[in-house]
Formats: C-alpha cells, structure tokens, sequence
C-alpha cells in the first residue's frame, strides 16, 4: 500500500492505533533499506515488524519460515484481512507449485511463505530472476545457527538467495536467541552492518515458580481452582495427555488432549475450541502453541523438564501475552535429570545406525540413488520400524539426525486439506460440461462452492460439505472428482493425515552419504549444556526466575521480579525478619540483656532463629555491646 503510513497501515490492516514498543523503530529501519536483526519475546509481535514495512514496499515479500502450521497460520491471516498471500509447502503438487510461482512472477502475490529447502529447487531458482523482490524477511531465524535450539541446515542456503538479492533488505526475527546464536545469525546472512533490536526478555506480569513434583495430580488441581482462566499444560508424551485431560474432565474441569498423532482436522477443532474459551485446559505435547495468538492465557504448567530454556521460554510465554497476571509453573524432581541424560544418549545414535537407516528409507520409498529431490512421501514410523526390525526409538533418532544434517525433513504433523485445481480455461470447461452432462452439473456445483478462484489456485475442498450440499454419498462425489482428474479437467489432490518424509537433495549411496562427525559431537555437547541450564534453573532456590533467564540470553538486568517463586519467598523471609528483630528490639528497649538471657526469653523452637538475627544486627551494628556484657540497640 504505497503511500501509507506504517501507522496508517496498522490502522487498516489490524485496527490498531498504536505499535508496541520496538515495532516501529524496526519497521522504521527496515522501510530505510537496512538489514535489521529483531529479538522480540514470545507474543511481541513480531510479523508486524515485516508485514508492515513489506506492504509500504513495492514487490512481494519473500518469508523464509521452518513451519508448515506456521505458515499456513499466517497465509490465512494475511487472506483474512484482504492481503495477498501464498505459501509453497511439501505435499503440494507440481502443478500447485508452478501456479503459485507464476502468481509471484506476475505481480499477484505480496507475501510469498516458503522453507529454506525449497529455495533450492529448480522451479523457484527458474522464477527468481523475474520477480521483483521488496523484502526478504527470515522468521525464526535461530534456525540459522547450529547453537540455536532447532538448527535447520537449509538456512544456510539464504545466503545465496542475498547474493542474488543485493539491493533488497533483510529482516531477521527471533524470539529466543542467546549473544552466541545472534551472532550467528548476524554472520550467516551476511548481516555485518545491520541494525539490531533487542526487547527485553523480562515479562513483568509473568510469575515463573517451580515446584517439586510431588502429588502431581494435586498441584496441577490446586492451581487450577486457584488461579481462574485458560491453561496449558505440557506433558512429556502422548499418551500421558490423554491420561491427564481424561483425568481432569473426572475432576470437573473442561480439558483436551492435543498431540501431533490427532487427525488434522480433529486438531483444528480442539484447538479452536481452546480459542473460543469452550475449553478451558488444553493437555499437550510441544507440538501445541506455535503460531497461536490467544493472548488471555493465564497459567501455563510444565509437568516435566523441558529441553532447553529456549523452548521453555517460548512455551511458557503463551501465557499473559495481554500483559495482565499470569503464571509459569514447572514441576520437577531430581529423576528427571537422569531421564533427561539418558534421552540425550539415546537420540544420538550411531553413525552406522544412521546410515542404515537412510538406506532403509530409500528401500521403503524405492528412491533410486541419485533421485527424489524434493520429493514428499507419507511416513509410518512404527511400520518403517516393524519392516527393518529396528527399534521405533532408534529409527526417530536416526530421521531426526538425518534431518539436523540436511539430508531429509520430517514433518510429524502434516495436515494437509483436500484440493482441487482447474487444469484448462473456462472454455474448455464448457465445451467439456455440454459434453458430459452428469459431471457437467457437477462442475457447475463446483464453480458455485469455491468460484472462478479454482482457475488460478489450487483451493481446498471439503467432501463431507459437498456431500451435504450436493445430496449424494461421499463415495459418488470422491468418483466425480477422480474422474474429473483423470479428463484432464482438474487437479484433484485427496487430504493428507500422515507424516511425510521430504528428501532435500538427492539420495545418496548409504556408504557416501557426507556425515559430518565433528559437528553430531559438537551438537550433542550443545544439547548436554542446555539440559544442563535447565537443571540449573529448576534446582536453584537463591536467585530470582527472571534474572536466570535473563542472564541465559545475555540480558544485563540483575533486577528481581519481585513476583516469581524465589522472589516471594524472599519477600516472605525479610517480613519475618523483620518481625524478629522488631521482637529482639523491644524485648532489650527497656533494660540490656547479656545473650544468653535474651534468647532464653523465648520458647525454644524460636531460639535459633532468635539468636542468628541477634548476630547479624550486631555485625550491621544495629546491637551493640556494653562493659558489662549487655546487648544494648544502637540509637539511630
């Protein structure tokens, strides 16, 4: 929107009247051709800070995102509020693919959603050369860095797309980085001279506690019955947030499991009911909250050790994002240490387990070396496991570790809605509809559910719907559509509930494959210090929660709280401090007492508190001590 104030923009596009602090000094830096690093906590919005500055821009945004949920939250957002925009996702046909491209090259798209891995493929390397690019904005963008929590080695191909893109601006964003990783990132992209902004990572209005886990079950209900609202809480399996949610519906309370194993439109609903507060508690795995902008939750539970402070950061944040009380509470005990160590073993596998494992994948996929690139193929772990007799445990550590390295990626929970796509003009629509009569009625049925917007974009279908709608079996519309695509008429792309595995290069010979050695064992020393600064966090009694986290991510505020667990007890400890010395100052204002008989003037469980307060009022020379052996109150 050429013309308009970013202020003006935010008041068209999102109905408010002012930004939130930083978000305007980072458009502002973006809008004056600068690359422009921002670190903005979980809920500080940052895709303001691009979309803005990208609609004041001429040409479309291109947005490098690691999520396929997260891309198609913002996608349709963006659509929602009259915005052009498009995503390139895995499982999207080559059709799909070629039209959405086209849309960029032409001018019909403004904000262009992608992953690092497809900017690599011949069919978007073949379209760069004709769009015009405004801005180039990196969300995510510790996956750059091999220290940030979730290291993506196909970020590191940004840095070609830059070179061929050296007029256009660069914004990277991230919510969690620490001074290691922001250099990092400052390095990779090329960002020598960019402007950087750092909000800080204090959130007042949210409590942090932990607490041992002890009766679980009625720790989680207390706060719950104490503290009113929506709630999260993150559990450490699948089955555990079934076990939970059931549990607490026994109890009374409106609860929901939700984990990537749930069909994806069973998903939608849980999760749109936790939106609309029909749900009160949602039980999940850290699979749920990425990409979700519910600002009122007011309690978010750990029930176990996260795996580094970054996701616990991040999870955490999902709490009191509209800046009122909230609470972040993680239950632990001194086992989970062990578990988490041994969890470290076993998800770094062997060097030979890992070469099997991709030559089993290729076997499952009957992907002849040298092919496959880019290529998408549905995924059952525990049949891939059954088939090669491998343990499930070993096999997902191994696909994980071939995705950290670059080889393939794994999208656990894939989601993707049936779709259709017109195939010829609406001329030869017609001359095909007065040809077939029976799938012409059907065509035009089609036309008036989704519009003429088919001919230009793959747009997603709902069978159930068009059953109802259409009067007949779900069967009889699943057959016109199939045949509809097999005439050439359209693109006709069933819904897809299964993982799916993507080869972003071609496949190797097992024996080449490049594994590089040095960095598995630098990334699982990594992975050792994080779980080690998460003990650290949860074991400490001393130092305030915030002022931890703080420090984590290279903060210089030793401020306290003044409203986490350590702070209040603290709080609690100077009042009845306090409280003693006040009774230790009246019992010697009348008359000097030697030691011994002032402690003696109180019962006996009090005396040692009684005599150590003494001790340190005489080292601050509050007491004093007189010829005769009195303690006697120095007047101020």
């Amino acid at each position: 929107m050429k013309g308009l104030s970013p202020n003006e923009l935010l008041k068209k596009y999102w109905g408010y009247d002012a930004f939130r602090p930083l978000q305007l000094e980072i458009i502002e830096s973006v809008l004056s051709g600068n690359d422009t690093l921002a670190l903005l906590p979980t809920g500080g919005g940052k895709s303001v800070c691009f979309q803005v500055p990208a609609l004041a821009l001429e040409g479309v945004c291109l947005v490098i995102s690691p999520l396929i949920a997260l891309m198609k939250d913002q996608v349709e957002q963006l659509k929602k509020k009259g915005i052009s925009a498009q995503g390139l996702y895995s499982g999207m046909t080559y059709k799909e693919i070629q039209t959405v491209l086209d849309q960029v090259v032409n001018a019909e798209v403004k904000f262009l959603y992608l992953s690092p891995e497809r900017l690599q493929t011949p069919s978007f390397k073949d379209r760069l050369p004709y769009m015009k690019v405004g801005l180039l904005a990196i969300d995510e963008a510790h996956c750059i860095s091999q220290w940030g929590f979730d290291f993506r080695p196909p970020y590191r191909q940004i840095l070609e797309l830059r070179e061929f893109l050296p007029e256009t601006p660069v914004i990277a964003l991230t919510a969690t980085a620490t001074p290691r990783v922001r250099q990092d990132i400052l390095e990779q992209l090329g960002m020598a001279k960019a402007a950087v902004f750092v909000k800080s990572f204090a959130r007042s209005n949210l409590s942090y506690s932990v607490l041992k886990e002890e009766r679980m079950e009625d720790r989680v209900i207390g706060m719950l019955r104490k503290i009113p609202g929506t709630a999260i809480i993150y559990v450490r399996s699948r089955a555990e947030t079934q076990r939970l949610s059931l549990w607490l519906q026994r109890q009374g309370f409106s609860a929901e499991a939700y984990h990537a194993g749930l069909h994806g439109a069973e998903r939608d609903k849980r999760q749109s009911r936790w939106i609309l507060n029909q749900t009160r508690v949602m039980v999940a795995t850290n699979a749920f909250g990425m990409g979700i902008d519910k600002p009122d939750v007011r309690l978010v539970i750990h029930t176990g050790l996260p795996e580094s402070l970054e996701a616990y950061y991040q999870e955490a944040g999902r709490a009191g994002r509209d800046e009122k009380k909230a609470f972040a509470v993680l239950l632990w005990d001194q086992a989970q240490a062990g578990v988490m160590a041994e969890k470290i073993e076993r998800s770094h596998p062997s060097e030979q387990t890992i070469r099997s494992v991709y030559q089993w994948l290729s076997s499952y996929f009957q992907l002849a070396a040298g092919s496959g690139m880019m290529n998408s193929f549905p995924f059952h772990l525990e049949q891939f496991a059954k088939t090669f007799k491998i343990k499930s445990f070993e096999a997902f550590s191994s696909i994980k570790k071939l995705e950290e390295l670059g080889f393939i990626q794994l999208n656990e929970a894939f989601t993707m809605r049936s779709r259709l796509l017109f195939l010829v003009n609406a001329e030869e629509t017609y001359r095909y509809q007065v040809a077939h009569q029976k799938e012409g009625l059907f065509i035009k049925f089609i036309l008036r559910m989704y519009g003429g917007e088919a001919y230009s974009q793959a747009v997603q279908i709902d069978e159930d719907d068009m059953m109802r709608r259409y009067k007949v079996p779900r069967s009889n519309i699943i057959q016109m559509l199939n045949k509809l695509d097999s005439d050439g008429i359209i693109e006709y792309v069933p819904s897809n509930e299964q993982p799916l595995i993507t080869y972003l290069i071609p496949r190797y010979l097992a024996d080449e494959l490049p594994i590089d050695k040095n960095y598995m064992r630098e990334r699982k020393q990594d992975q050792i210090s994080k779980a080690q600064a998460v003990i650290d966090y949860a074991s400490t009694t001393h130092t305030c929660r915030t002022v931890l986290l703080l420090r984590y991510f290279g903060e210089d505020n030793e401020s306290p709280c003044g409203v986490c667990d350590v702070c209040i007890l603290r709080k609690r400890e100077e009042s009845q401090r306090q409280k003693i010395r006040g009774v230790i100052l009246d019992t010697l204002s009348k008359e000097g007492l030697p030691a011994a008989v002032l402690v003696s003037k109180f019962p006996l469980s009090q005396r040692e508190s009684i005599e150590a307060e003494a001790r340190h009022m005489l080292e601050e020379g509050r007491l004093k001590i007189d010829l005769a052996g009195r303690l006697l109150p120095v007047k101020p």
